[in-house]
């Protein structure tokens, strides 16, 4: 894997991160805690659990020990998320930006939460963290159609290609 797939995955995932946000932005302050039960309760539940994971793994490869993740109640509404999350994604993009392509099998030595050490090249990582986002990113679309809300437009990767694509070409 090279450097620059690493970008292109960051990429994706911040494309459709934002676009689920935006829906999860239309839900009624109730809708957006209503207990769903879900893996976790609720759209903000499940919204912030994807934020703290990518947040935890950003602080792993940055050489920090996070402890525990921050509370949903941290986050009552969309804004609240994206702007914490905004800061991480600065980060994440950052360091991502300024891997050359041997840098992507450096391994981080880290400690879990709940499985206790592991260590994962930086490039297991970002991809971990992508396809967490698509599992996650999906629950949430369920939430909002069950809600009664307008999901999210399309998330697949293929779509975010053409849609790339297609503003090089315009």
């Amino acid at each position: 894997m090279r450097a620059s797939d690493l970008v292109t995955l960051l990429d994706y995932s911040c494309w459709a991160r934002d676009r689920v946000l935006a829906a999860a932005a239309k839900l009624t302050p109730e809708q957006y805690v209503k207990p769903m039960g879900n893996s976790f309760s609720s759209v903000r539940d499940t919204i912030v659990h994807l934020y703290a994971a990518e947040w935890i793994w950003v602080k792993r490869i940055l050489g920090e020990l996070p402890v525990k993740f921050p509370p949903p109640e941290t986050f009552p509404d969309v804004a609240s998320v994206r702007a914490a999350w905004a800061e991480t994604e600065q980060k994440l993009r950052a360091f991502v930006g300024a891997l050359d392509d041997g840098g992507v099998d450096r391994v981080v030595e880290y400690q879990t939460l709940s499985y206790g050490p592991g260590s994962s090249t930086i490039a297991q990582i970002i991809q971990h963290v992508v396809n967490h986002g698509s599992y996650h990113r999906g629950q949430v679309t369920t939430m909002i159609r069950q809600l009664g809300g307008e999901p999210a437009k399309g998330l697949d990767l293929i779509l975010y290609f053409r849609e790339r694509d297609q503003g090089r070409d315009g």
